[in-house]
């Protein structure tokens, strides 16, 4: 359990400083990237406290966040390449 903690420590410190690239990113794929990083942290303290709770009802929830993040990196990158492919 207290490698879960740390994990779990590990993972706020990051989006604490994603949280700062998204605030001053010169550019918005700084921006893009930062506000990926958080919502992938977020995806990752859901499924670190489902261990911890030693639960399995969030492994739904992580495995469609997971998709829904992912389709929203895609178009992010997308929209950053000015829509070409």
């Amino acid at each position: 359990m207290i490698l879960i903690d740390l994990a779990l420590g590990a993972i706020v410190i990051a989006m604490v400083l994603s949280v700062y690239r998204i605030l001053r990113g010169p550019s918005g794929a700084d921006r893009g990237a930062g506000s990926d990083m958080i919502f992938f942290g977020f995806v990752s303290l859901v499924a670190l406290l489902g261990v911890r709770l030693g639960t399995s009802l969030l492994v739904d929830i992580v495995l469609l966040a997971t998709l829904v993040g992912f389709l929203a990196a895609v178009s992010l990158a997308r929209l950053t390449a000015g829509g070409k492919r």
